[in-house]
């Protein structure tokens, strides 16, 4: 009871919000939006759904006025996700009901209303309880809603209902779209139903009592009832089996609810013994359940009178499962209490294998009722595979994920996160291990297997052959191709750069620049040059002239000295700026030296610094503090050298621009749509180059890493400080 009047409490609060801020707006239906949300709160309240949806439901609409930002601050994310699910889906009415959007329309419409459900279970329940409604107030203003409603209403969303077990729903959706879709044959039937409607009273009256009263002699404890009557069944199976009104079964039915299943086949008995049956009309649901778990006994017999009568027989959780469906769970799982036990996220109460059933029963919907679709567009071919390129697999956490026809293992794991196709060795798919290249279906469960992230591993060639099948994705090909290609252009950098030294030596010209001698070859920048020269796109001649110079290159002699800017003088000491990396870095006391900014740490100005003499590339300058630094003194302290930044990178560059100098950011927020968007608008609105991004989410948390241009180390930490702010946000650091 406290655990109900919390809920009934949040939900009252949250339409008290809405309410302040909807005022008495309405909707297109000319209903006010507090009504809607009142009344869709009474009908998930049956269902006995938890706090957080009977929150979502009052908070949904109007959303220029409930802004998400705000709806999270006053109740949470998990409302505010919810909310976001159910306007996702609220937005796809445009596209179907566009003109000229038929099929196609109506195929991107259900795959991108898929994807919106498939974050929350609870996101179905908004939208069917939030779409019956709707109907039920058209009924009661006697007015008809648009057709696009009333038609998707039958086409997909009483499907949704009736493939997640929620019958009460599917049989009260199908009749009102069915009266306002149909008005004529829906009074026709309506009032020939009518007109046999006290015949056909009691005779279901008499028939109830008769089998109590075997049912009961034969010591069995059963409720009977009679079955209600829904028009748009009862117009569906006239209408595919050819028969008249009085040869439907359904007219007349009875219900029975016993206690155990055994007592079920013994109430079946009792039935076949008191009337006639109709051998082609049973149907054992127990044993052989419909593929969205619905479990009963079917039987039509003949009554006295000779006409059929429809008879189901099942237990008691049988039966909360036919009314309720999925949210049985919600309302009996944990007993009597009636208090829901599935906290933040849907289906967490139920297990994982639960999780992943009702994650395969919203797939099978989507392939049916997108099959349906297709078939129901006549004189249109292009409808079918509108829908059937596509297929949806499952992680192991039953996030859906969406991929081309004929996707393998491989084209899943690059969906996922392109390190996680990098170190793909294998998948297992519903559990058991499958060759690379197996071609994926709608429904199942994929595992990949990876190495481990070593920053050496990747994917194989064989990868790119098309006869071995593995790849079918182009984006997945593309990005296998982005990595080979990445390789290969670091192997021929280092290589060229091989080259460009050793002519810079055999010249005694190791003070100039790189740039210098890039743009002497007509390179913007040092890395095309090292690409060129290794692929030998630049000969050795045309290198070694360039080095020279212009002037000697034209005079056909010796060149002259290059006049170099006046070095900056320590007191009492020669410093130089080197010039093998133009990064302003000043080496004390040493000329002609080569120095260049340590990746492991990246220094900027005005960091403390500090070299160190590698064999064969220089200076590596470190951060004062680096623990590779560190580790390499420890080895090696006679190769530890005094280091400076000089006026160049401290007050800007020769053309009066401040220099950039790469720094790498770690950044670890609670991962949302839009997180990425919005930490790079920090980054652009500083003016801070993004060179390169790594990202990894894992249980919600995502790890960034950044890599960005910057003019000092006061700069990025400023920026930092905004990236801080950012919602979500939990630690922005300097690597």
């Amino acid at each position: 009871m406290q655990a109900g009047a919390a809920q009934e409490d949040a939900a009252q609060r949250a339409l008290a919000w809405m309410h302040e801020r909807a005022g008495d707006a309405t909707g297109r239906s000319g209903e006010r939006y507090v009504d809607h949300a009142r009344a869709t709160i009474e009908i998930l309240r049956e269902l006995g759904v938890d706090g957080a949806v009977l929150e979502a439901a009052a908070l949904i609409s109007p959303a220029d006025r409930l802004p998400l930002r705000d709806i999270g601050a006053q109740f949470g994310d998990e409302v505010a996700r919810l909310v976001e699910g159910m306007r996702q889906i609220q937005r796809l009415r445009e596209l179907h009901s566009a003109p000229g959007a038929a099929a196609n329309g109506q195929a991107e419409t259900l795959r991108r209303m898929l994807l919106a459900m498939a974050v929350d279970i609870r996101v179905v329940l908004l939208r069917l309880a939030s779409r019956l409604h709707t109907l039920r107030y058209h009924a009661a203003q006697r007015r008809p809603p648009d057709a696009a409603i009333a038609r998707e209403t039958l086409e997909v969303l009483a499907p949704l209902a009736n493939r997640l077990g929620l019958w009460q729903f599917k049989w009260e959706l199908e009749d009102l779209a069915f009266r306002f879709l149909d008005p004529d044959t829906y009074r026709e039937l309506a009032r020939q139903l009518e007109e046999r409607r006290a015949a056909r009273e009691a005779f279901v009256e008499a028939a109830m009592q008769r089998l109590r009263a075997e049912l009961a002699a034969a010591g069995l404890r059963a409720e009977v009832s009679g079955r209600p009557k829904h028009l748009y069944s009862i117009y569906n199976k006239m209408r595919s089996k050819r028969r008249a009104l009085d040869e439907i079964s359904d007219l007349r039915g009875l219900r029975v609810i016993v206690d155990t299943v055994a007592q079920c086949y013994t109430a079946l008995g009792i039935v076949h013994a008191i009337w006639t049956q109709v051998p082609q009309e049973f149907d054992d649901y127990i044993a052989r359940p419909k593929p969205n778990g619905y479990r009963s006994l079917h039987t039509v017999v003949l009554a006295d009178d000779g006409r059929p009568l429809e008879v189901q027989i099942r237990t008691r959780e049988m039966h909360r499962f036919a009314e309720y469906g999925v949210a049985s769970h919600w309302r009996y799982k944990e007993g009597a209490g009636g208090t829901p036990a599935r906290g933040g996220r849907a289906a967490a109460g139920a297990g994982h294998d639960e999780q992943i059933a009702w994650m395969r029963q919203l797939l099978a919907w989507q392939r049916e009722v997108g099959q349906a679709l297709g078939s129901a567009q006549a004189g249109q071919p292009t409808a079918q595979p509108a829908v059937e390129e596509r297929i949806y697999v499952l992680t192991p956490q039953a996030r859906v994920i969406e991929l081309p026809a004929g996707a393998t293992p491989i084209d899943f794991a690059y969906h996922v996160h392109t390190s996680l196709g990098h170190r793909c060795r294998g998948a297992r798919v519903d559990g058991h291990m499958v060759p690379l290249n197996t071609a994926l279906q709608s429904g199942q469960t994929v595992e990949i297997v990876a190495a481990k992230e070593t920053g050496h591993e990747g994917p194989s060639r064989d990868w790119l052959n098309p006869q071995l099948g593995y790849v079918r994705s182009p984006r997945t090909r593309n990005k296998v191709r982005q990595w080979f290609n990445a390789l290969e252009l670091e192997r021929d950098t280092a290589a060229g750069r091989e080259r460009v030294e050793r002519v810079l030596q055999r010249e005694g010209r190791t003070a100039l620049a790189f740039e210098e001698l890039a743009r002497r070859l007509g390179f913007e920048a040092a890395g095309p040059m090292f690409v060129a020269v290794a692929r030998d796109e630049v000969g050795v001649r045309q290198l070694e002239e360039a080095v020279r110079g212009p002037a000697a290159a034209a005079a056909g002699t010796a060149p002259a000295a290059v006049p170099e800017q006046p070095a900056i003088v320590a007191p009492r000491r020669r410093a130089r700026e080197a010039g093998g990396r133009g990064d302003g870095v000043l080496v004390v006391g040493i000329d002609s030296l080569m120095t260049q900014l340590a990746r492991c740490c990246r220094p900027v100005p005005p960091d403390a610094i500090v070299g160190f003499v590698t064999k064969g590339h220089g200076v590596s300058v470190h951060r004062e503090h680096c623990a590779t630094f560190a580790r390499m003194a420890d080895r090696a302290p006679e190769r530890v050298i005094e280091t400076a930044w000089g006026e160049e990178a401290l007050r800007g560059g020769t053309d009066g621009r401040p220099r950039r100098f790469p720094a790498d950011v770690e950044v670890r927020a609670n991962d949302r749509p839009g997180l990425l968007r919005d930490i790079t608008e920090v980054f652009a609105r500083d003016r801070l180059n993004v060179t390169a991004v790594q990202t990894l989410s894992r249980q919600q948390v995502a790890s960034m890493r950044f890599t960005v241009e910057v003019p000092d180390a006061g700069q990025l930490a400023r920026t930092l400080s905004a990236v801080r702010e950012v919602n979500g946000v939990i630690q922005a650091r300097r690597r």
